[in-house]
């Protein structure tokens, strides 16, 4: 569980928090593992985007929680789970923080959702254990060049002087809250649907120490995100791809996954940007429900 002092301020009706303890694994110590978990029926994994956490799903949660078991799952060093000195934030390192959620919990016919990174996750993950996978929802894959620098301008020059050598990390440690409110607005249709207790929330976390540190890499894990589509067309379960009609993604990046997952169902959201979970969640429910 948190801390006292760094307890989240947002709480998702009918969730309860769980941890998951550190192991030591192949590349080194793998800390502990924070994820929310609600509801009853078949499981189903929630995987959030770049510099969110497990409360990313605050909307939807309450309206899936009547067909499916939820875990809300935070990634490696984000969120609430431990920040490990020298961890490695690339694809293969995240994905594995989300296989040790399926097997130490020892789930079974798993419906995994993800959006952003966390749909290249839920893909990468399908990939390496199909015998525990039912079924994945993919919405606005991150697996293209750029990324959140595609939201706005001040993100472009944020996220360039995040990844500068020498002052990267003093700059990934200031955080105004108004910068991050804008450059999260740009990945919505409707900027309303950013609250501001969820920017509390995300701010409170990136004041954790060594934080800075893990949003840095994470950026820098991007190329690793990419090369993993090369891996989508091993999943043998049935996939889901879902995009935002205003996400950062181009048509031409969506086309490429659709021609390389050719059996993929496709739906793109009108008026939805890269964050669906937070505006248009009851399309990403009703998905899902129609499902269990």
């Amino acid at each position: 569980m948190p801390s006292q002092e760094t307890r989240p301020t947002i709480h998702v009706p009918g969730t309860t928090t769980h941890t998951i303890a550190p192991r030591t694994g192949r590349d080194g110590r793998e800390g502990t593992l924070r994820y929310l978990k609600a509801g009853t029926g078949a499981p189903l994994v929630l995987l959030h985007t770049v510099r969110t956490q497990a409360e990313h799903y605050r909307h939807l949660i309450p309206l899936i929680a009547d067909r499916y078991t939820v875990y809300a799952l935070d990634l490696p060093g984000m969120g609430y789970s431990e920040i490990v000195p020298g961890a490695s934030y690339d694809e293969p390192a995240m994905c594995a923080g989300v296989e040790r959620l399926l097997t130490e919990l020892d789930l079974q016919d798993v419906t995994l959702v993800g959006e952003s990174m966390g749909a290249v996750l839920a893909l990468t993950t399908a990939a390496d254990l199909p015998e525990r996978v039912r079924r994945v929802v993919a919405v606005n894959a991150y697996d293209f060049r750029d990324g959140i620098a595609r939201s706005s301008l001040l993100a472009r020059v944020v996220i360039t002087g995040v990844l500068l050598p020498g002052v990267g990390p003093v700059i990934a440690g200031v955080e105004p809250k108004p910068a991050l409110t804008k450059i999260l607005q740009g990945g919505l249709g409707d900027k309303a649907a950013l609250r501001d207790d969820y920017v509390d929330e995300l701010l409170q976390v990136g004041s954790r120490p060594g934080y800075p540190t893990v949003a840095r890499a994470v950026y820098q894990s991007l190329p690793s995100l990419i090369a993993a589509r090369s891996r989508y067309p091993e999943v043998k379960a049935p996939i889901h791809l879902v995009y935002g009609e205003h996400d950062w993604s181009r048509p031409s990046d969506r086309l490429a996954n659709k021609d390389l997952l050719p059996a993929a169902d496709f739906t793109q959201v009108p008026g939805a940007g890269h964050f669906i979970a937070l505006e248009r969640p009851e399309v990403l429910a009703d998905l899902l429900n129609a499902a269990a």
